[in-house]
């Protein structure tokens, strides 16, 4: 009886805790595609853009000079203002400069004296030598004294045009308008001909200065060609430029030229644009980006670039089939435009493909799509780049 009633104690037990140990089993029913958010690649003309740094520098630039030596006693200018063309600089000690010129213009009047006695000798000796009174040889003497005196007559006014261009250059003007730098030299100092007093850079225009490739400059030759051949003012103003903060300048700069020669060591060019700059804001000195238009792609397949996955130098899409299923695809890409990617091939304007939920397709297996929304928040996060097979 004790036995029984442990077997019946036990049965009771297993039926408890395990009821569906001795009944049927269920099927589980299969879970639903994942849901993964598409867009349709589109097809537009697309312009590429290429970007440098590049170097600002004054159009022209010109150091200024002493061309006389003597002390300096004046410094006109403000630095760092806007100077225009003939504007006084400095002031060099004209004194000396000024009994130069004096002294010249004394020996000058003496010359023009002797020159004056000699013409008068000369025509009364004129006069004899055809009464016979003097000998053709006297008045060939005189003759001499007298193209001597207006020698030196000539040789005095040289001195004393020098003497006033060296006065002159005691005042130290600008050559150029433009924007003065710094005063390199201090009232007192003894400058001369070699000793740089300041810097003149016209800046209106400004250059910029940017580094381009050999293969770039092979690839656009033509172009390039075709614009350096226009004037300056009909080239298109067509080069963007973005300052150090990366706002954008808010005129537009031409092309100037390119640098004669290919850099050796680098094989890299020097081109250079002109921007306007009536406000100043641009110096020398500066650095900025230049950005322009290159090449335009026409009938470009675009998606955006969350679609496109990098797999070991392999470029991947996932592509939503007619009947909702996925298709893992090789695709090769071209340039980023924005904020989307040009497929050049693997890829047809039309087709949808998946922006987000990639981590969620498997090659064959359906999905359910929905619109991706550029900017709208959405939980399915880009996964590592899909893996399978074309």
């Amino acid at each position: 009886m004790k036995k029984t009633s442990s077997r019946l104690l036990f049965l009771a037990l297993a039926t408890l805790f395990f009821p569906t140990a001795c009944g049927p089993k269920e099927a589980a029913a299969p879970p639903p595609p994942p849901v993964v958010l598409v867009a349709e690649a589109t097809e537009a003309d697309v312009p590429i853009f290429s970007e440098a740094i590049a170097t600002l520098n004054g159009f022209t630039n010109a150091q200024i000079h002493a061309q006389v030596s003597g002390y300096l006693v004046k410094q006109v200018y403000t630095e760092g203002s806007h100077v225009n063309q003939g504007d006084l600089l400095f002031q060099i000690d004209p004194k000396t400069f000024q009994a130069d010129l004096d002294k010249a213009k004394a020996d000058l009047a003496s010359a023009q004296a002797q020159e004056i006695k000699a013409k008068q000798d000369l025509d009364r000796y004129a006069a004899l030598v055809k009464s016979g009174a003097v000998s053709q040889q006297e008045y060939q003497n005189q003759t001499q004294n007298h193209d001597s005196a207006v020698a030196r007559v000539q040789a005095a006014q040289a001195v004393v045009q020098t003497a006033q261009i060296n006065l002159g250059y005691t005042q130290i003007t600008a050559p150029i308008s433009g924007v003065a730098g710094s005063a390199l030299a201090q009232l007192g100092d003894l400058v001369s001909p070699s000793t740089e007093l300041t810097t003149i850079s016209t800046v209106d225009p400004i250059q910029a200065a940017f580094t381009i490739t050999e293969q770039f400059y092979l690839n656009n030759a033509d172009r390039i060609a075709e614009v350096s051949a226009l004037p300056m003012e009909k080239r298109p103003e067509s080069i963007e430029l973005l300052l150090a903060d990366g706002t954008p300048y808010p005129r537009k700069g031409r092309f100037y030229y390119i640098d004669r020669q290919i850099q050796v060591s680098t094989g890299a060019m020097t081109a250079y644009a002109l921007f306007p700059n009536p406000d100043r804001l641009l110096r020398p000195g500066q650095y900025a980006k230049v950005r322009g238009v290159t090449q335009k792609i026409e009938g470009a397949v675009l998606v955006p670039q969350r679609a496109v996955n990098e797999l070991q130098s392999l470029f991947q899409i996932v592509v939503i089939k007619p009947d909702n299923t996925a298709e893992i695809r090789n695709v090769t890409v071209g340039n980023q435009a924005g904020s989307s990617w040009i497929i050049t091939s693997g890829l047809k304007a039309g087709e949808k493909v998946v922006v987000e939920g990639i981590q969620k397709c498997q090659n064959g297996q359906p999905v359910t799509p929905e619109p991706y929304v550029p900017g709208a928040s959405s939980s399915t996060n880009t996964p590592p780049a899909p893996t399978g097979n074309n």
